[in-house]
């Protein structure tokens, strides 16, 4: 079986959090989702874990970082087309996230990074599978 990954991501609002990446196309587990929970569906193998800020602190010993102030995560997610990476970032933003830098174009691989409500920021890039060894 391959792995599974599940980011788990603190938020404040999760009904907040869950209408913006439902704009953005993505879907929720209903088996895995509650008032302090929701499974993103990103793929068949990646999830992310939106918490809320209560129900994260069960995982943790330590204080909740202000993704607004600091960064404590990138999360990267390849995309098949620069067409496709635009088409995840405008929605963001058009959600009501923000653009997190300057697109960066290298010929071979395409980035746009945004933040989300939380502040948390996802990059979404395209890499060209014949510069991918």
């Amino acid at each position: 079986m391959p792995s599974k990954i599940f980011v788990n991501l603190p938020v404040k609002d999760l009904d907040r959090s869950k209408a913006f990446f439902g704009k953005l196309g993505y879907t929720f587990n209903a088996q895995f989702t509650d008032a302090t929970a929701a499974c993103m569906v990103i793929n068949d193998d990646i999830y992310a874990m939106l918490l809320t800020e209560a129900k994260f602190k069960e995982f943790t010993r330590k204080p909740i970082a202000d993704a607004h102030k600091t960064t404590e995560v990138l999360i990267a997610l390849s995309m098949d087309s620069k067409d496709e990476v635009n088409r995840v970032v405008d929605a963001g933003i058009k959600a009501g996230g923000s653009e997190a830098r300057d697109p960066q174009d290298y010929g071979f691989m395409f980035l746009r990074s945004f933040s989300d409500l939380d502040g948390h920021t996802w990059e979404i890039f395209w890499m060209d599978s014949k510069h991918v060894q």
